[in-house]
């Protein structure tokens, strides 16, 4: 029998570069927060860049870029995608 694929977060983005969004775990202020800002259930995010030391990483979607720490990342789910081509 084939495993499930694992559970992906928007903090895997640096290793699969494109994902889409699944959803946004949680029903806190920060979880509607990050729902507001367009992480909604289709939503392609790309992986643009990510600082030193596994700090947080910049990701662009629906026209624009965003910083996320690892712990807030962890919140959305993805899928991977692969690559649509351009980067922004």
């Amino acid at each position: 029998m084939i495993p499930p694929p694992p559970h992906l977060t928007l903090a895997d983005l640096p290793r699969i570069l494109v994902g889409r969004v699944l959803g946004v775990d949680g029903t806190s202020k920060f979880s509607e927060r990050l729902r507001e800002l367009g992480f909604c259930c289709g939503t392609e995010v790309r992986f643009e860049r990510q600082a030193p030391f596994g700090g947080p990483i910049i990701v662009s979607l629906r026209g624009y870029r965003l910083c996320l720490r690892r712990s807030e990342a962890k919140c959305i789910r993805i899928e991977g995608m692969a690559d649509s081509g351009g980067n922004g």
